[in-house]
């Protein structure tokens, strides 16, 4: 550029003398003071127009009146207070009730002794005093024996329930060994009173004088009932007699194996004794 013109000339005209003025560098530089005042310009209308905008919006607004809203009030349910459960306590247990005591006779084994030997506290009782009264070892006072049986024992209000025991064995096999024999009803006592009164001593056996123990074997069922009655051990003159004497006891107490009752046998012995006069 020449010397005269320099003082005259653009900054950019400097810059660029001697360069390609058409690459696009000059020409953007040579524009830019123009094209930000274009943007600002632009930026500024755009900010009037939203602002107008918001202004015209309020305005619209104010003359429509405010907004009512309708608010309606819920009336709710009264909820009922839950009442607290009361546990009513178990029935007290029922008083244990003792059973009543029974009139009881001594009853000695027979003994052949002489007349003036027998004591009076060892005599048996007369027939007559044993149809109400219990047989025993000893002597008590109370009631007759009118077939009274003891409550059951309470088990004290626990509620306590036994499980069934399931039955391992066929109903009607016949048990050997059990875990309760059978037995008279009443025990030693009602069974020795039974023998009392039913027992007769074959006339034969007597005058032969023979005596001893007859062992008699027979049955018991479920129900109690008595069958297959046989004599198996003692002289064969009192064995008829022991026999007799068994089929006609009735019902027994039958026998119990895993808490039931159950087909058993039993062996009783008899004793034939003769008193020597």
């Amino acid at each position: 550029m020449e010397p005269n013109k320099i003082l005259h000339a653009d900054l950019l005209d400097i810059l660029f003398d001697g360069r390609n003025k058409s690459y696009g560098a000059y020409d953007l530089r040579k524009t830019y003071n123009k094209r930000m005042t274009m943007a600002l310009a632009g930026a500024a209308a755009l900010l009037l127009v939203v602002f107008v905008g918001n202004v015209l919006a309020n305005s619209m607004k104010k003359n429509n009146g405010p907004i009512v809203m309708n608010v309606k009030d819920l009336q709710l349910d009264k909820v009922k207070p839950v009442e607290p459960l009361v546990e009513t306590p178990p029935p007290a247990p029922p008083p244990k009730q003792e059973p009543p005591r029974v009139e009881i006779r001594r009853f000695n084994t027979p003994q052949i002794i002489p007349d003036d030997q027998v004591k009076d506290d060892e005599k048996p009782p007369a027939m007559d005093e044993l149809e109400d009264t219990k047989i025993g070892n000893i002597n008590q006072e109370g009631i007759k024996d009118d077939g009274i049986v003891a409550p059951p024992e309470s088990d004290g209000g626990k509620g306590v329930v036994v499980a069934p025991v399931r039955e391992e064995t066929a109903v009607d096999s016949v048990f050997t060994k059990v875990e309760l024999e059978s037995d008279y009803p009443g025990g030693a006592g009602a069974w020795a009173r039974y023998l009392n009164k039913n027992l007769r001593y074959p006339q034969d056996a007597a005058d032969n004088e023979i005596q001893g123990m007859i062992v008699v074997q027979f049955i018991v069922d479920r129900e109690g009932a008595v069958s297959d009655v046989e004599a198996i051990s003692g002289p064969s003159e009192l064995r008829d007699e022991a026999v007799r004497v068994i089929k006609k006891s009735g019902k027994w107490t039958p026998a119990i194996q895993n808490g039931r009752q159950v087909k058993s046998y039993k062996k009783q012995p008899i004793t034939f004794k003769l008193l020597n006069e």
